[in-house]
């Protein structure tokens, strides 16, 4: 009984983590594990400025690094939007299609928001930087309401 207990905890474990594992992307290509993969590089460096916001911790010379890794790395999602890539494990709605002139206005959203966040962190005003950080935020948030399940 008391070796059972610890085998059943170790089962209970791998079922849930089986549970919650996402399909891999077998598409040739893979061009949905290639969007998610950028944006994942995306939120390595804008996650960061959020922090920097939210702590009160502001560093005019770590937010223009971290921008300009943004604006590296803003364009590498958007080519992986394909027509035949609306399948698991996307979390893609099909309004990305479907919608496809409100997708890309979005996109556009974020791409001047990002531009003016650019802009703003060459000079050393504060109040700027975080109101040009707040509107890439909510482009972000918009587009994911409107075109992201979870």
């Amino acid at each position: 009984m008391i070796f059972r207990t610890p085998l059943l905890i170790v089962l209970c474990v791998v079922v849930l983590g089986a549970c919650n594992s996402e399909p891999e992307d077998t598409r040739p290509g893979q061009p949905v594990a290639h969007r998610r993969a950028a944006f994942k590089e995306i939120i390595k460096v804008f996650e960061p400025m959020g922090v920097m916001m939210r702590t009160d911790s502001y560093d005019a010379a770590k937010l223009k690094k971290l921008t300009d890794e943004l604006m590296a790395r803003r364009e590498a999602p958007w080519e992986y939007f394909k027509p035949d890539t609306l399948y698991p494990p996307s979390h893609a709605r099909e309004e990305v299609w479907t919608e496809a002139d409100k997708f890309e206005e979005k996109r556009k959203v974020f791409f001047d928001a990002t531009d003016t966040l650019a802009r703003v962190v060459e000079t050393p005003d504060e109040a700027s930087a975080r109101r040009a950080y707040a509107d890439v935020e909510a482009s972000c948030k918009s587009c994911h309401k409107a075109f992201k399940y979870r």
